[in-house]
C-alpha cells in the first residue's frame, strides 16, 4: 500500500517563509510512509477551542475551527490569505473536505493565520478573519476571504467581501471590533523576529499567537499542514495536495 500512495505524490518543495509554496508542491510522501510504518512522532493536542455559535452575546476569543474537535483527525493549517498557493489549497482541498469528512465527524479542521511579510494586505485580512471569528462568522469570512482573493488583493479592498458573507448585523459587530486597528498589521518577519501588536486592537495577540505557533513548527512555506491521529502529530508539509489524494491518505489512517 505504501508504494501505491507514494506514486500518487510528485516532490517536496521547501521555501523560505517569504514566498507561497508553489501549488504543484503538494506531497504527503513522508508522512504516507510513517502512517504505514506506525512511526510517526508524538505531538501534542492542538490548542485551537470549540467553535462557538454564532449568537455570542459579546465578543470572545476567536474561535478558528471547523468541525467536532473529537474527530478521530485533526488537521491544522497555517496560511495567508493572500497566498495564492493558499487560496489555491482552499479551493481545491479545503472546500471539498469540509461538506464530506469535516461534516461528517471524522476531521477537524484548525486554521492558524500565518500572514507573510511580502503581501501588502494578507495581516488585515487576517485581522478581518479573527474579528469575524470573535463572533462565531470565521467559516462564512474564511471562505469569502480565499474565494474573492484575486480581487481584493488588488486594492486591499477587503471590508466589501467580508460585508457580503455576513448579516449587516453581525457586520456592525466585527467593524467595532476592527475599530482600534489602524496601524499596520502583525506579519511573519524574514528574520523570524516577533511582530508587535497595535494597542487598542483586539485581533492582533491572536494573529501573533498563530504565528509565533508557525514559527515554531517550522513554517517554511505558506500553505503547512499537520495532521493529527490518535495521539500522534505527523511532520508539517506545504504545498498542496488534492482532496482525493489527501481523502486516500485520511482513509489509511482510519483503518487502522
Amino acid at each position: 500500500m505504501s508504494s501505491r500512495i507514494n506514486r500518487l505524490f510528485v516532490r517536496r518543495t521547501t521555501l523560505r517563509t517569504t514566498s507561497c509554496a508553489p501549488w504543484a508542491a503538494a506531497i504527503l510522501a513522508t508522512i504516507a510512509v510513517l502512517a504505514l510504518a506506525s512511526k510517526a512522532q508524538t505531538g501534542s493536542t492542538p490548542a485551537s477551542a470549540h467553535k462557538h455559535a454564532a449568537a455570542d452575546p459579546a465578543p470572545s476569543a476567536p474561535v478558528k475551527t471547523i468541525g467536532n474537535r473529537n474527530a478521530p483527525i485533526t488537521m491544522e493549517v497555517f496560511s495567508d490569505y493572500q497566498c495564492p498557493s493558499c487560496g489555491n489549497f482552499y479551493e481545491t482541498t479545503l472546500r471539498a473536505m469540509i461538506p464530506d469528512y469535516v461534516a461528517s465527524g471524522k476531521v477537524y479542521l484548525v486554521h492558524h493565520d500565518f500572514p507573510l511579510q511580502m503581501h501588502n494586505y494578507s495581516g488585515q485580512a487576517a485581522r478581518w478573519a479573527n474579528a469575524a471569528a470573535m463572533i462565531g462568522q470565521f467559516q462564512d469570512v474564511d471562505a469569502a476571504l480565499f474565494d474573492n482573493q484575486a480581487k481584493w488583493t488588488a486594492d486591499g479592498d477587503l471590508e466589501k467581501y467580508v460585508a457580503g458573507a455576513i448579516s449587516p448585523a453581525n457586520f456592525k459587530r466585527v467593524q467595532a471590533i476592527l475599530k482600534g486597528c489602524t496601524g499596520p498589521a502583525p506579519t511573519s518577519k524574514v528574520d523570524r523576529s516577533l511582530p508587535q501588536a497595535e494597542a487598542g486592537c483586539p485581533v492582533d495577540p491572536y494573529i501573533i499567537q498563530d504565528i509565533v505557533l508557525g514559527t515554531q513548527i517550522p513554517v517554511q512555506a505558506t500553505p503547512t499542514f499537520v495532521i493529527h491521529y490518535k495521539g500522534q502529530s505527523y511532520p508539517a508539509s506545504s504545498g498542496i495536495i488534492t482532496w482525493p489524494i489527501l481523502k486516500q491518505f485520511f482513509d489509511t489512517l482510519l483503518s487502522q
